[in-house]
């Protein structure tokens, strides 16, 4: 049974993890400072980044904040393959406004699922 046949989509791609971009409560998920949450700047970040490319991320690899909003490393599958370790990844940088507005993103890292960083 295929993953189209599983989800009933029909599409051949895994079913996001999410149903919808991230909810923006009243609170926005603000800190009592008035500085927006990491995890609310993730969620933000995943949600429009799967918006533009059309392919849910896996998981967002890096998170910090900026004097102008927010910066974060975004893990999305761009090619699926069998084995799933030959899968090819990609790694896009994505620059976020103090509001979590999606500003820019960028193609930064391009590998395989099972290929692994050397260290020095």
């Amino acid at each position: 049974m295929t993953a189209s046949d599983k989800d009933g989509t029909g599409s051949g791609r895994r079913p996001s993890r999410r149903d919808s971009a991230p909810r923006r409560s009243t609170s926005g998920g603000a800190h009592r400072s008035g500085k927006r949450s990491a995890a609310w700047a993730m969620r933000s970040a995943a949600g429009q980044l799967e918006e533009l490319l059309g392919r849910a991320p896996e998981s967002v690899s890096a998170i910090k904040p900026t004097e102008d909003g927010w910066e974060a490393e975004v893990e999305v599958l761009e090619l699926e393959r069998v084995p799933e370790t030959t899968s090819v990844m990609g790694t896009y940088h994505v620059t976020l406004d103090e509001e979590g507005d999606l500003l820019a993103y960028e193609l930064t890292r391009r590998y395989t699922r099972g290929q692994t960083d050397r260290r020095r």
